[in-house]
């Protein structure tokens, strides 16, 4: 990447200094938080805030090689939804870390007094354990900075985590309590941890996308990352030891992010999942051609409006009506292309955090339930394994045995799936959803995907 075709950073790289240390460096955060940073440096603003990569599992070792090779340079790619791309190389990664081989430097970066932010995407099961490489180098470099006087950085979370900060707070604590005497109550009095929400549509980087940006832009980058052109960020300004001035790139800052991350909850992550099954067992592959068809756009539109919204409480800023109508748009961008099967995947995981809280707030305040519960009639016939034309359906799921051998009982015991209290609590002692739930799964079961969304919508109208 000597050369570059379209346009590279104009800032001096080399005048740049490391304020964020980011643990998690993937397609996602190359695409948002970084890009970000990338914006404010454009502009002269963060020449303190430049980001140092950290990688701790043995996967980041490719990620280190191609950010060394390319010197932290890549490419970022957003096609529009009418046609065309933008394209712009991204400086904000100023170096690389790999702390399986280079543990007392990565500890060292994280500990220095110039790194005033720990950043993190991670899974919830990285969350979940205290013990994993990622929360056991910040809490050795906590210990340290403690040891030496030096003020605590702010732990800032930038995933799909729900309460991203406070889980971040939860496992590093834990860790601290284990195996540094008096570290937790240290970082409990000097230790920030905002909660963040964040949203852009990041699939993985495939050997199409690398071959096309050498054909259509000339440049040649290992790794560069495809995102679509919308992106948010909201985050909660409680921060420890100062942060870049993030609002200046569009970073929406707050008080508490709790109304913004149910919104998303609600209407994006939710409404995949009123989407995908749906759209699976009528045959398609991609999501921006599901997005496309009216019948399958109208029922998800009917969903947000009448039963996901009136769920949610005021969002300061937000405008909830254009914020569902660019929503649709970004699902039909067939420049992203996000797959069906994707978001089907792990749906005993996503449906009881992302789907159900939609039809228990509901049935709380007698507030219509039956396209929810349509949703997760078809997660139930998809579930089965087999689609309509008898092909197999890959049921990708850590709860997969489970779940399919329930589903496959489910035409002679029609209350089968639902009655598993692990994934549906007492839902199958709700008489309103049990009669909405068993409508929809017996019409998917006589008449088809399509029949049923057009029945739905009649009934709903």
């Amino acid at each position: 990447m000597q050369r570059l075709p379209i346009a590279a950073p104009g800032y001096d790289r080399n005048r740049v200094g490391i304020g964020i240390a980011h643990i998690g460096v993937g397609g996602f955060h190359r695409a948002h938080q970084a890009a970000y940073l990338d914006r404010l440096l454009r502009r002269g603003l963060a020449r303190e805030w430049g980001i140092c990569g950290i990688g701790v599992l043995p996967g980041d070792a490719r990620m280190r090689d191609v950010l060394r090779a390319q010197d932290g340079l890549y490419t970022l790619i957003s096609p529009q939804p009418g046609g065309g791309r933008d394209a712009q190389v991204i400086g904000s990664i100023i170096d690389y870390r790999y702390a399986p081989d280079e543990p007392e430097a990565t500890i060292e970066l994280l500990a220095a007094p110039t790194t005033r932010i720990i950043s993190l995407t991670i899974t919830e099961g990285g969350y979940a354990d205290p013990d994993g490489p990622a929360f056991a180098v910040i809490a050795e470099a906590l210990a340290r900075r403690r040891d030496r006087g030096l003020a605590s950085p702010t732990i800032v979370s930038c995933d799909n985590v729900e309460s991203n900060g406070q889980a971040a707070r939860r496992a590093l604590l834990a860790r601290a309590e284990h195996r540094h005497r008096g570290l937790a109550e240290w970082i409990g009095e000097h230790t920030r941890f905002p909660c963040s929400m964040v949203d852009r549509i990041t699939p993985a980087t495939t050997p199409d996308v690398i071959a096309g940006l050498e054909r259509d832009f000339g440049v040649a980058d290992r790794w560069p990352v495809l995102a679509e052109p919308f992106a948010a960020w909201v985050l909660e300004d409680d921060f420890c030891d100062g942060r870049p001035p993030l609002e200046e790139a569009g970073v929406l800052l707050v008080d508490d992010v709790g109304p913004y991350e149910l919104m998303k909850l609600r209407l994006v992550n939710a409404g995949h999942q009123c989407l995908c099954y749906f759209a699976s067992l009528c045959g398609y592959r991609f999501v921006h051609e599901a997005a496309r068809d009216p019948l399958l756009v109208t029922f998800l539109r009917a969903y947000l409006d009448s039963e996901a919204t009136p769920t949610l409480p005021p969002v300061p800023g937000i405008n909830l009506d254009e914020y569902k109508r660019t929503l649709i748009e970004r699902f039909t961008n067939p420049g992203v292309p996000d797959t069906v099967a994707r978001l089907c995947a792990y749906a005993s995981d996503r449906v009881p955090r992302w789907l159900l809280p939609v039809i228990r707030a509901n049935l709380a305040t007698s507030g219509p339930i039956e396209l929810a519960s349509a949703a997760v009639a078809s997660w139930a016939r998809y579930a089965e394994g087999v689609d309509e034309h008898g092909e197999p359906i890959e049921v990708v799921d850590q709860l997969a045995d489970t779940v399919v051998a329930i589903a496959r009982s489910q035409r002679a015991h029609p209350t089968a799936f639902i009655e598993n209290a692990t994934l549906f609590g007492d839902l199958a002692r709700a008489p309103r959803f049990v009669e909405a739930y068993r409508w929809a799964l017996d019409s998917l079961h006589r008449h088809g995907a399509r029949a049923t969304l057009q029945a739905l919508l009649r009934r709903d109208a």
